[in-house]
């Protein structure tokens, strides 16, 4: 059954589908997206509403904070983002208001978070591509993934697994960008950003 606009928030965390993609920098949305999945105890699932996989379940504690949620991992590429994340918001009944994007960042140190309402597309192809049809009000976990070393161009970096030092905590660092996803559609962006934004 579709939730309502009332009661039910989507985290679409952005990445590449396909094995080939599954470690890359750029797919860091991805993998929160596959916690926040195992935290509900559920699996995603190819959705009749478009080129997406998504769950539905409930995060935070449950009763009076447990949030409904709708968990979405686009499966079309990157640049063509948009497309699926507004099928499920419409299936949904969601508001491009009640809509989380979970993504990569390169002005941002590696591992660091920054939760923020709006904004630009800092030239990101997976937000380029969302606000092209949804506009630009909506939440955005910003995961930083540093610059690339040297003169590595940006889309070798960014389509370029995690180093092994960066995969020493990885793990610690997608955990906490889930909490943080938690913490924006259970407590609200101030207490999210006042504990998260470090």
């Amino acid at each position: 059954m579709a939730a309502t606009s009332t009661d039910a928030w989507l985290i679409a965390g952005l990445g590449n589908p396909g094995p080939e993609y599954a470690g890359n920098r750029h797919n860091v949305g991805f993998m929160v997206a596959d916690l926040l999945a195992d935290r509900m105890g559920a699996r995603f699932k190819s959705h009749k509403a478009g080129r997406a996989h998504a769950v539905e379940g409930r995060l935070g504690v449950p009763g009076t904070t447990s949030t409904r949620v709708v968990l979405a991992k686009p499966m079309a590429y990157m640049n063509v983002s948009g497309g699926p994340v507004k099928a499920l918001l419409d299936f949904y009944g969601v508001p491009a208001s009640r809509l989380v994007v979970v993504h990569d960042e390169l002005d941002i140190d590696y591992g660091t978070l920054r939760l923020k309402l709006g904004g630009g597309d800092n030239g990101h192809n997976g937000l380029k591509s969302l606000t092209k049809v949804l506009g630009r009000d909506y939440y955005r976990v910003r995961f930083g993934i540093g610059r690339p070393p040297g003169r590595m161009p940006v889309a070798d970096f960014v389509l370029k697994d995690f180093s092994s030092a960066e995969r020493k905590e990885l793990d610690y660092f997608v955990d906490r960008a889930a909490d943080a996803c938690e913490a924006l559609v259970t407590e609200g962006l101030e207490r999210a950003q006042s504990t998260y934004n470090s």
